[in-house]
């Protein structure tokens, strides 16, 4: 099978996935973006999952991303950065990205906002939650008595737009549970800004039960894009 084929096929059935997940807790399909997460793979992977209607991709990587978005910048997609990011990188990121899903702290804040003031649009961020029964600064994420004055913080700033909340399921203990509390904290931001509505949420082994807590926008790598070879 070759290439485009194979990720076509892949498309196919994580769209029939979600829209089955969907259905199973009486949610629309239309209610959910999936974002291919292409680290390690080629831009021309990333054309093909366009030419299939693949619209938002996403990155962990800043100097990988920069050099993909700059190869395929004709085609007009939606960029997310996903990855933890330092604040040394905030310059290079907000020239390329669309929306930052791992946002946790105020100088990350500060330092995207004085990057963004050139963009014609202003930079969406998610505010990420450390879901971790145990929260450890390696998973990152922000405590849930943070973000309140955390999502104060990019409010303040004009260029960046709170788009809603992030969180990655612990590798440990229950998802649905994690799931939830993501859930309730986009209900807290919400008090704050109606317009955060977006829960990033869920991957290729759990996305089903992110749905059911709301997910929004689902982070897909393996299942579009197949497991990637060892070294990569």
């Amino acid at each position: 099978m070759d290439r485009f084929a194979e990720l076509s096929a892949n498309v196919v059935d994580v769209r029939l996935a979600v829209s089955e997940a969907c259905r199973s807790v009486g949610r629309s399909p239309e209610e959910v973006t999936v974002i291919a997460v292409t680290k390690t793979w080629p831009a021309s992977d990333i054309r093909l999952l366009a030419e299939v209607g693949v619209t938002d991709v996403g990155e962990n990587r800043d100097q990988e991303a920069k050099v993909k978005y700059e190869e395929v910048a004709d085609l007009g997609l939606t960029w997310h950065a996903i990855g933890q990011l330092q604040t040394n990188k905030a310059k290079s990121v907000a020239s390329w990205a669309d929306v930052v899903h791992s946002v946790d702290r105020t100088e990350i804040i500060d330092a995207l906002a004085k990057h963004a003031t050139g963009r014609e649009q202003p930079l969406k961020v998610l505010l990420q939650m450390n879901l971790d029964p145990v929260p450890t600064e390696q998973r990152g994420g922000c405590l849930p008595d943070e973000l309140v004055a955390l999502a104060e913080r990019v409010l303040a700033h004009e260029h960046l737009e709170l788009a809603g909340v992030m969180g990655v399921a612990p590798l440990s203990g229950d998802a649905q549970r994690a799931f939830a509390q993501l859930q309730d904290s986009s209900g807290r931001l919400r008090t704050l800004d109606a317009n955060a509505t977006w829960i990033s949420a869920g991957m290729s082994d759990d996305f089903p039960a992110a749905i059911k807590y709301g997910a929004t926008h689902l982070r897909i790598g393996s299942l579009i894009l197949g497991h990637r070879p060892v070294g990569r």
